[in-house]
């Protein structure tokens, strides 16, 4: 299992994702899950991806390969020339649908399951921070303002935060502090879930990352936000009224 979180904002775009992956309590690994795409000036997009590791890893490598023959042929089109946002998500689609469709059935006759997601965010000169979320089929929906983020994975810890912190207005620096403590809650509650994490955030209109960096177990930021979340719970747990008066 895993946790992957992104958020679009005003002022920007914050991912989050753990690097755990199991497959049974004696069989667990680490690998990383956000993966980042950058032409200087022009493009940043970050890629988060969630479910069956073969094919999320197959779908990066066909935009890697598409990426890498672009080199050589101007006319491939690829995540990083294609015309929008929208397109970038149509291609990451239409990689997961031939990953599925050449797969999935062997996949699962072995007894697994092939379901995957992967969410795109990103933003190119001369359109808006866009995030899309991915799903097995190649279909996908974009967030919008009544939905301005998306989770996978093991999402349902992290998600009380989200709903009450996350909204259009909402600061890049506060955005971040909620991925971190949604995070945070994730890993307190599931073991599937784990460290090290991979925090990417793109500000609007900056087409790079301000913020590209792995935060590992011994991270000090990171252990003063979660030991000052659990401090500001236990106080709002005890000022609550009594029910039994």
């Amino acid at each position: 299992m895993t946790y992957c979180v992104a958020v679009r904002v005003d002022q920007g775009l914050v991912m989050l994702s753990d690097t755990r992956t199991n497959a049974g309590m004696d069989n667990i690994a680490r690998f990383r899950k956000s993966f980042t795409y950058h032409v200087p000036g022009e493009r940043a997009i970050t890629l988060l991806c969630s479910g069956n590791l073969s094919i999320t890893q197959g779908v990066k490598s066909m935009l890697s390969k598409a990426i890498k023959e672009s080199g050589l042929d101007p006319e491939v089109e690829t995540i990083l020339n294609c015309e929008s946002m929208h397109r970038v998500a149509q291609i990451v689609g239409a990689a997961m649908q031939k990953m599925q469709q050449r797969y999935r059935e062997n996949i699962e006759m072995g007894g697994s399951g092939a379901s995957a997601s992967i969410m795109v965010a990103g933003q190119r000169r001369g359109g808006k921070p866009r995030l899309y979320l991915i799903y097995s089929a190649g279909n996908f929906i974009e967030a919008t303002e009544d939905t301005p983020f998306f989770q996978i994975g093991e999402h349902k810890y992290g998600k009380p935060i989200l709903d009450r912190i996350i909204a259009r207005e909402t600061s890049l620096e506060d955005a971040t502090k909620a991925v971190l403590v949604s995070m945070d809650s994730t890993l307190r509650s599931n073991l599937s879930v784990g460290m090290p994490l991979d925090l990417v955030v793109i500000p609007t209109d900056a087409y790079d990352f301000s913020v590209r960096t792995r935060i590992e177990a011994d991270n000090e930021q990171f252990a003063m936000i979660s030991q000052s979340w659990s401090a500001a719970l236990r106080k709002g747990f005890e000022d609550l009224p009594n029910v039994l008066d």
